[in-house]
């Protein structure tokens, strides 16, 4: 058996990054830029009124009087320009008239026909936004994961189109006699097929795009015609199979189909009989077959495998927190423990759940964090600090 940090750096140097593509601003949320977005302008374009209230031509100070001349709002310039007596009325976002100094709010002022009273002083920028304030022509936005501010600020740079990361296609097979799919009447042997919504949604949520392959029965021929569904896809996920039954045929017919095996088998609760390798030249990761196995393995292997396809950056964070109640001393492999984080009188604080059985789906779903021990590690108390990961 390896370690789990071995086996994360073999599953990692079998990615490649995928292709780019070019698409539409309104089609690139939550897609990975590839290449750096240049500013096509300034922004704002020209100094422009932070607040609606005159544009005075001087500092003033109060009981100052000017003369209105006439008024700007957004998408409306003055054209003309002010003298140091003057003013115009002007609303936010419209752009300064040449000779305006600054912006006094309305409630700074009494106005009596067209004339206006200062109430307070006023000296030059106040209220204005200067001409490039938030970015300037050729500025660049460098490549990240796009989220909803970042498409605003595309679309204020005048970026009708970025270049993005073509999503990784997971190709994901659930393997077992004993599977059917949610709606189907199980036999009394049988029981529903659950873990692959929980891998297609995270992949999904990774960035990629799932491809949920029809279950494989305990025959070599099925695994055989399923296995053949795979091409074109960028990562191969199976469920199940993988261990050393006379019925986990996963391990058997990849082979004979020409798997190239990085490993098999990890220092890992839950988790140990993972695999992953290449067949037909894809990247594939056999991950257990019971439920907790199955997911957990794909939050510290799967998941960090498609960032890299992204190029993101591909390790889970690990984080520290105060535990939250006694645990005894651990065995020979990492323990990923199913954990509940809190903030406790303002701390962050993990939790780990009784029990542990990695078939509990009713645990995990109440889980929002891994708290990993170490192998070997000794008994701990309530609060020490400890390491976890969120899920």
């Amino acid at each position: 058996m390896i370690t789990v940090e071995e086996a994360l750096a073999r599953c990692l140097a079998l990615t490649t990054l995928t292709e780019t593509e070019i698409l539409s601003l309104r089609r690139a949320n939550n897609r990975v830029m590839a290449t750096a977005a240049t500013a096509q302008l300034t922004q704002p374009p020209f100094d422009a009124s932070a607040m609606d209230g005159y544009a005075l031509g001087r500092p003033a100070a109060p009981g100052d009087t000017f003369t209105v001349i006439g008024e700007a709002g957004a998408g409306h310039a003055f054209h003309g320009a002010i003298l140091p007596q003057q003013a115009i009325r002007i609303f936010t976002g419209a752009p300064l008239p040449n000779g305006a100094v600054s912006v006094a709010i309305q409630e700074e002022i009494n106005r009596d026909g067209d004339q206006i009273t200062l109430k307070i002083n006023t000296k030059s920028g106040d209220n204005i936004r200067p001409r490039g304030q938030d970015f300037k022509l050729g500025q660049r936005l460098s490549p990240r994961l796009l989220r909803p501010n970042d498409l605003a600020l595309l679309a204020a740079m005048n970026v009708p189109e970025v270049t993005l990361r073509r999503r990784p296609v997971v190709a994901i097979i659930a393997s077992g006699d004993e599977l059917v799919m949610p709606g189907e009447a199980p036999a009394a042997d049988q029981i529903i097929a659950s873990n692959s919504f929980a891998l297609a949604a995270m992949v999904e949520a990774a960035g990629g795009e799932a491809r949920m392959l029809p279950i494989a029965r305990d025959t070599e021929a099925s695994l055989r015609t399923v296995f053949a569904l795979t091409e074109g896809a960028d990562l191969i996920v199976t469920v199940g199979g993988a261990s050393v039954g006379d019925h986990d045929l996963v391990g058997k017919v990849a082979a004979d189909l020409g798997l190239e095996r990085a490993f098999w088998q990890i220092a890992m609760r839950p988790g140990k009989p993972l695999m992953a390798g290449k067949l037909l030249g894809i990247p594939m990761l056999g991950l257990p077959g019971n439920p907790v196995s199955a997911i957990v393995c794909g939050h510290l292997f799967m998941v960090p495998m498609l960032s890299a396809m992204l190029g993101l950056p591909p390790k889970p964070q690990v984080l520290s927190a105060r535990l939250g109640s006694d645990q005894p001393a651990n065995g020979p492999r990492d323990h990923y423990m199913r954990a509940r984080l809190t903030i406790d009188n303002g701390a962050p604080t993990v939790t780990a759940f009784q029990r542990q059985d990695s078939a509990l789906l009713t645990i995990l779903t109440e889980a929002n964090a891994l708290l990993i021990r170490p192998s070997g590690d000794g008994p701990r108390v309530a609060g020490e600090m400890v390491n976890y990961l969120a899920i």
